[in-house]
C-alpha cells in the first residue's frame, strides 16, 4: 500500500510538472490495411488500482485540490503489449491502460502522448517516472499512454523521433488493441475518441489524428485532439538551426538527426554529420540511460560548434543534404488539415520550439480549409510551464463534447 501511495504522489505531482522532455531546461511504413482489433492486443498485466478517496487526498495534499473534484473514480492501471509495425515489419510494443473503476456509463477513450523521453527507465509502463496523464482515467475515461517504438516492449529499436508515421501507428494500433482489451475485460466504452499530447506528445497527438483522418481503413473517428508545444514544421525549425544560433538543448537535435539515421537506413557514419569529440560520443549518450540534460552537458550549444563542416554548410545550400531536408519536408504537416475539432496551444515564450511553429502550422491549416481548428496562445508561457494552463481549458473543452455520450 505505500508502494502503491508513494506511486501517485509521484504521478501528481508528473501531471503538472513532467510535461515533456526535460522541464524547461522515413521510409514511411506500407499503408495499413484494416484488420480486426484482436489481432493488434497481445497481452495485458495489471500494475496497481488505486481507489478514489485516496487519489483526492493525495490530490489536496499536494496542493491540487481544484482538480480533486474531478477525480470521480478510482483507477486501475494496467500494462498492454500491443501488435504494430517498425519499417514495415511487424513488432511488439507497449503502453499503459487507465480504467476509470465502477464506471456505469461507456466510457470514452482518451490517448495521451507524452514529451520526449530519453531514458529507458522514463517508459511509461516502468511505472518509476509516471506521465501523469493517467489521472484522466480517474475523471471517467478509458486513458491510454504509449510508450511510443523505442521504449517499453521495442527498446531495442532506435526511437523513430519526429517520424510521422511511426509515430502515427504506435497510437492508432494501441488504440485498437486497447478496445480488444476492453472487450476482454468487459469494460463498457463509448464511441467518442479524444487525442491529446506536448511537446513530442503534441506532434505524436497530430500524426495519430492525420493517420486516422487519411485513412478510413482503421475505423476510427477524432471526437477532439489537443496539441501543445509541438515542433509541427521541422523545415522551419530546420532554418532556425542552419541560421547558427545558438540552442540551448543540443539533445534534441542530435536525436531527431540520429532517429532519421536509424529509422531511414541511412548508410551514412555519425561523423558525416558531427565534429568530433561528438560523433563518437552520441552512441553511448543515447545508449537508454542518460537523461536530456547529462546528453546536453556532453554537447555544445552552438550549431556550427556540433555538426560537422560539410553537413553543416549544407544545410545552408538548397542543393545540398536534400535527401535530410526531403525527410524534415515529409514528417512536417505541410499537405494536411485537420477534420475534427482541435485545439493547438503554445507558450508565446518557448525557447525549446518556438510559439511561431505553432502560429504558421495553424496558419497553414486554416489556409487549406481547417474550419474547428483553434490557436491557443499562453502568454509568457515558457515550454515547462505551459501545459498547467492548457490543462486547466483542455479538461473542460473536452467535457463539452460529451453531451448525449
Amino acid at each position: 500500500m505505500l508502494k502503491t501511495i508513494l506511486s501517485y504522489t509521484i504521478l501528481l505531482s508528473s501531471l503538472f510538472l513532467h510535461t515533456s522532455c526535460e522541464k524547461e531546461a522515413a521510409a514511411a511504413a506500407p499503408l495499413v490495411v484494416a484488420a480486426p482489433e484482436k489481432e493488434y492486443y497481445v497481452s495485458s498485466e495489471l500494475l496497481t488500482s488505486v481507489p478514489q478517496q485516496m487519489l483526492q487526498s493525495i490530490a489536496t495534499s499536494q496542493g491540487y485540490a481544484i482538480y480533486s473534484n474531478q477525480i470521480k473514480y478510482g483507477v486501475s492501471v494496467y500494462k498492454v503489449i500491443y501488435n504494430t509495425t517498425y519499417q514495415g515489419k511487424a513488432i511488439i510494443a507497449s503502453g499503459l491502460i487507465c480504467v476509470p473503476q465502477n464506471m456505469t456509463t461507456p466510457a470514452p477513450i482518451l490517448s495521451a502522448q507524452h514529451g520526449t523521453i530519453f531514458k529507458d527507465a522514463e517508459a511509461p509502463t516502468n511505472f518509476t517516472n509516471l506521465s501523469g496523464f493517467e489521472l484522466f482515467a480517474a475523471a471517467g475515461y478509458i486513458t491510454l499512454i504509449p510508450d511510443y517504438i523505442g521504449f517499453g516492449e521495442s527498446k531495442d529499436i532506435f526511437h523513430p523521433y519526429y517520424d510521422q508515421k511511426h509515430s502515427a501507428l504506435a497510437v492508432v494500433d494501441m488504440i485498437k488493441a486497447a478496445k480488444a482489451f476492453a472487450g476482454e475485460q468487459e469494460v463498457p466504452v463509448s464511441g467518442k475518441l479524444f487525442l491529446v499530447g506536448y511537446s513530442e506528445g503534441g506532434y505524436v497527438t497530430l500524426a495519430a489524428q492525420k493517420e486516422i483522418e487519411t485513412n478510413p481503413a482503421h475505423g476510427l473517428e477524432v471526437t477532439a485532439a489537443a496539441a501543445g508545444a509541438g515542433g509541427y514544421d521541422l523545415t522551419a525549425m530546420l532554418a532556425g538551426v542552419a541560421s547558427g544560433k545558438a540552442y540551448a538543448y543540443p539533445s534534441y537535435l542530435a536525436y531527431v538527426l540520429q532517429s532519421y539515421i536509424h529509422t531511414n537506413n541511412w548508410n551514412r557514419p555519425l561523423a558525416d554529420f558531427f565534429r568530433e569529440p561528438y560523433a563518437s560520443k552520441l552512441p553511448a549518450l543515447f545508449n537508454g540511460e542518460n537523461s536530456g540534460s547529462a546528453i546536453n552537458r556532453n554537447l555544445t550549444t552552438e550549431p556550427e560548434k556540433l555538426f560537422a563542416p560539410v553537413f553543416f554548410n549544407g544545410l545552408r545550400d538548397a542543393g545540398k543534404e536534400t535527401e535530410l531536408k526531403q525527410a524534415l519536408q515529409t514528417n512536417s504537416f505541410l499537405d494536411w488539415a485537420p477534420k475534427s475539432p482541435t485545439r493547438l496551444y503554445h507558450g508565446t515564450a518557448d525557447h525549446i520550439v518556438p510559439f511561431e511553429n505553432s502560429k504558421i502550422t495553424y496558419d497553414r491549416f486554416i489556409a487549406q480549409g481547417a474550419t474547428q481548428t483553434e490557436l491557443i496562445p499562453i502568454e509568457g508561457g515558457t515550454h515547462g510551464s505551459t501545459f498547467i494552463p492548457m490543462l486547466q481549458t483542455l479538461i473542460p473543452w473536452i467535457q463539452s463534447f460529451e453531451q448525449g455520450n
